[in-house]
């Protein structure tokens, strides 16, 4: 079970080493350091380091920085550059002690991820992955969304940087799940988007000024909710009649006039000539996003 917990630092506070000073790296390096934490730094790019030199040590290499560091948070881009700091005789994993934990924030593939775990695990180099939204502006200020996956004993070690470097720390389970939330989570997000495209489209065909939209849609979201508005059950699959009836029923209702909407919508949109896949595999599957597809006995 996902678990949402506060905790203070625990022991000392760790050096924390940043490899990757990109967009959400630099922010964690900066967040890190107003915290009270040393900080060590590196980047392939020295530009990138220079504005760090002050209130952080630059490391040589990786291994410098795993070396110097209890902490080593990996904010790179993508499995090649994941693989090429960490894996191999001359990557991060190697260098490490008994002391050292690797945290990696960067978005990757599910197979990197299950390779990374392997190779740590050979190594007996405690490693967790945290799936981070919010971008550079949270990373900055300190107020990313922390998704952890890993070993919950060594989780908590950790509360300190996460504390430093986010607003909000969930715990989604073992090693790999902080990514699975982060995929989730960013493709509830890009559906949205993908939604708010087929809306734009649907009003531009009608004359809408699309300002005025996103204007009246903002402010509705802000009394009924967005994408998470659903989001309150412990499952995806359909109720049973085991569930409260009075819910059911008016999950029912919702359905009901999301298929009417959704209808009214697509017909409009025929009228005008616009094509919305999005809205038809919406309304077809409305009884399923209510959970009411099959109610089950």
């Amino acid at each position: 079970m996902p678990d949402e917990q506060p905790a203070g630092p625990v022991g000392p506070r760790p050096v924390v080493g940043v490899v990757g000073l990109g967009a959400i790296g630099d922010g964690v390096a900066s967040s890190v350091v107003r915290q009270g934490f040393s900080l060590v730094v590196f980047d392939v790019r020295p530009e990138a380091t220079e504005p760090h030199r002050r209130q952080a040590e630059v490391a040589t290499s990786v291994a410098d920085l795993v070396r110097r560091s209890d902490v080593v948070v990996v904010a790179v881009v993508d499995d090649a550059q994941v693989h090429a700091v960490l894996s191999g005789p001359d990557g991060g994993l190697a260098a490490a002690d008994g002391g050292t934990t690797v945290v990696i924030v960067s978005t990757i593939s599910v197979p990197c991820v299950e390779a990374i775990g392997a190779e740590a695990a050979a190594l007996g180099v405690p490693v967790v992955d945290c799936g981070v939204s919010g971008g550079p502006s949270a990373a900055a200020t300190g107020e990313l969304v922390c998704m952890v996956g890993g070993d919950p004993r060594v989780v908590d070690r950790l509360r300190p940087v996460f504390d430093a470097i986010g607003s909000l720390t969930v715990t989604m389970g073992p090693f790999g799940a902080g990514l699975a939330a982060k995929l989730a989570r960013n493709l509830v997000q890009y559906g949205s988007w993908l939604a708010a495209y087929e809306g734009q489209r649907l009003a531009e065909a009608a004359g809408i000024e699309l300002a005025s939209l996103a204007r009246v849609i903002k402010a509705s979201d802000a009394r009924i909710g967005g994408a998470s508005t659903l989001m309150f059950r412990s499952t995806v699959a359909p109720f049973t009649d085991r569930d409260d009836k009075g819910l059911v029923g008016a999950m029912q209702s919702a359905a009901l006039l999301a298929h009417k909407d959704l209808q009214a919508a697509l017909e409009l949109a025929g009228s005008l000539d616009v094509e919305l896949p999005l809205a038809r595999m919406a309304e077809e599957r409305c009884d399923d996003i209510f959970g009411v597809g099959e109610v089950a006995p």
